[in-house]
């Protein structure tokens, strides 16, 4: 809510994605299957478009394979007057010096904390390199701020999508989040996870309540205070966009 708002968030889907998870909800986009190829200034002009139609920032989804191009369209946005916060929104696999070269333009990380990567993605290296970029990534921005309308302006937010057949696993990220970064640390603990038909035992299933409750519960006993937590009817497609094969790019800066 803090970054939809009223206006809602003026997101882009970058498509590829390094880290392959099995359970992936945008598979068409992690796959590269669908997309379209612009230029840092028809990025630059997008995000201005998005401004002038009211979002309340620019939210960059997956943006990490292509970090190189959108430096050079956030820079051209800022000079060309873009205002809103920018959101780098991550799985967080990534290098500590990509962080710091984008810190001069991303005012709010939303970064993933994933379990057991090793299983379940592309990257066995996953959790420890995550670790360390979301650490950079409180070195320049610290915990996430709200403005004097709740929505959000500036710091981290770390996501946490519980999996079902997964809640050892999710207890211990929730107690790793708590040893780095302490009790008041901004976490949206997600129950929104929505299975495909292709999956295998135990992510061919819906999160049960039960495994959910398990888990705020665990924020609750470690003295968390600062936990976004979702309602089960969150877990649907209705809450995956379906994705168009071309869209309209301003021209113009």
């Amino acid at each position: 809510p803090c970054l939809t708002g009223e206006r809602g968030s003026g997101t882009v889907f970058f498509s590829g994605c390094a880290l392959k998870c099995v359970f992936c909800q945008n598979m068409v986009l992690q796959k590269g299957e669908l997309g379209q190829y612009v230029t840092p200034a028809e990025l630059a002009a997008a995000m201005l478009s998005m401004e002038k139609s009211g979002a309340h920032n620019i939210n960059l989804v997956t943006p990490t394979p292509h970090v190189e191009g959108l430096l050079e369209a956030l820079a051209l946005a800022r000079q060309a007057g873009l205002h809103i916060p920018v959101v780098y929104n991550t799985n967080a696999y990534m290098e500590r010096d990509t962080v710091r070269r984008l810190s001069e333009y991303v005012d709010i990380w939303l970064p993933d904390l994933k379990q057991l990567s090793k299983a379940f993605s592309a990257a066995a290296d996953y959790f420890e390199t995550a670790i360390a970029a979301i650490t950079e990534m409180y070195a320049y921005s610290g915990p996430l701020r709200l403005d004097d309308n709740g929505l959000a302006k500036a710091g981290v937010l770390i996501r946490h999508l519980v999996l079902p057949g997964c809640i050892y696993d999710t207890r211990k990220i929730l107690s790793v989040i708590w040893e780095h970064f302490g009790a008041d640390a901004p976490v949206s603990l997600m129950c929104q996870y929505t299975p495909r038909e292709d999956l295998k035992v135990p992510l061919n299933r819906r999160l049960t309540r039960r495994e959910y409750e398990n888990a705020v519960d665990h924020a609750i006993a470690l003295g968390m205070t600062n936990v976004f937590i979702q309602k089960a009817e969150s877990a649907t497609f209705d809450y995956t966009p379906e994705f168009s094969d071309h869209i309209e790019i301003p021209q113009e800066l």
